[in-house]
């Protein structure tokens, strides 16, 4: 399990520049007019972990298999996209599929790239956006709140159910907020989450800056951050332009040569991807051997035997126990051995829950 986010944004904030340069592809073309993706995008990226490459040289592992992240460049919306305005309404669908928004919002004057709004403002920029999602969520879960509500009356305990989490968020899309601003017990999370509504995934805001604003930002990115903190959304500064130049380097040394003249510790990939899954409440497990080391993505609070299913559905249904060394104790004892004779690697059972950097061995009968 990685995560998948839907890129999105107004026309001309660098989406589809952005989407170039995660994914190190030409598939989405980027120009300057608006609805210059005409059909959703997807690629996917390996997500960059130093301990991998650690753990690989430790266990003298042959191949290196990373994690995937999905990202999926939907057209830009304009105002009116929930009423089928410019593309936007055709797109809203494939954003309901995602698990996070990744929101683009142009943070840079460059006077020769137009603005679909003719001029440069963020936080009008997001409000956009936003507001189009929420009048889409608010048309798709009105008729089915007055269905269920009746459903309910006459005696079904589901439909009542379904209709006591439908109201709030009806009532908060109405008084223009979006429906994550409602809280839920972890059931009705569960429920609200399956109405696979827009503004109910967590969002990161991505402030598209110049080139000399890669590092610290601009007066722009700061209005957005603040926006972010104050809705307990997420918030990377990164400057596609720059992305674009790393994605054409050939090797890493380039890569971080070109990153040090630049003051940058690392590419805005790493960083998005950080704060995509502190959203999502994701963290990574590994196995190592000599044929592979491999990292994986599971939900944070997953027991053992749902790792397991992420490699082999059969895991999960014979898991017996996992054999668990901590990332720093597989290191620094020099692998599965040394960690054993140390007494560091552990047999945990069931209810045993994942932490973030685990090396892990399952034992599962079929």
């Amino acid at each position: 399990m990685g995560f998948n986010c839907g890129i999105v944004g107004l026309p001309n904030v660098g989406k589809s520049t952005l989407f170039n340069a995660l994914t190190a592809t030409a598939a989405a073309e980027s120009a300057n007019y608006p609805f210059c993706t005409i059909e959703p995008n997807v690629g996917r990226v390996a997500v960059p972990d130093a301990r991998l490459t650690r753990l690989a040289e430790t266990a003298k592992s042959q191949k290196i298999v990373a994690t995937q992240l999905e990202f999926v460049d939907i057209a830009g919306l304009v105002r009116g996209a929930s009423r089928g305005e410019g593309l936007g309404n055709q797109f809203l669908g494939n954003i309901r599929e995602v698990d996070a928004i990744v929101h683009v919002v142009r943070c840079f004057e460059e006077g020769d790239i137009t603005h679909v709004e003719g001029s440069i403002d963020p936080i009008r920029d997001a409000e956009t956006v936003e507001t189009e999602l929420m009048l889409a969520d608010l048309d798709s879960l009105e008729r089915r709140f007055e269905q269920a509500r009746k459903r309910g009356q006459q005696g079904d305990k589901d439909a009542k159910l379904l209709a006591e989490v439908m109201e709030p968020l009806v009532e908060a899309l109405k008084a223009g907020r979006p429906a994550r601003t409602v809280t839920f017990d972890k059931d009705r999370h569960r429920i609200a989450k399956g109405l696979q509504l827009l503004t109910y995934k967590p969002v990161m805001y991505v402030c598209n800056v110049e080139e000399s604003a890669a590092a610290e930002g601009n007066a722009l990115s700061e209005r957005v951050r603040l926006k972010a903190e104050a809705e307990g959304a997420g918030h990377v500064v990164v400057s596609a332009a720059i992305e674009s130049e790393i994605a054409q380097l050939g090797s890493e040394a380039e890569k971080r040569e070109f990153l040090e003249t630049l003051g940058l510790e690392e590419p805005g990939l790493n960083r998005v991807i950080r704060t995509g899954y502190a959203l999502l409440g994701l963290l990574t497990f590994f196995t190592a051997g000599p044929k592979e080391a491999r990292a994986w993505t599971v939900r944070a609070g997953a027991a053992a035997p749902e790792a397991a299913g992420e490699i082999h559905s059969d895991f999960e249904r014979g898991f017996i126990a996992a054999e668990t060394i901590a990332f720093e104790d597989y290191v620094k004892l020099g692998g599965e051995t040394g960690a054993k004779e140390a007494g560091k690697m552990r047999q945990e059972g069931r209810n045993y829950i994942v932490k973030d950097g685990d090396v892990m061995l399952f034992r599962f009968n079929v």
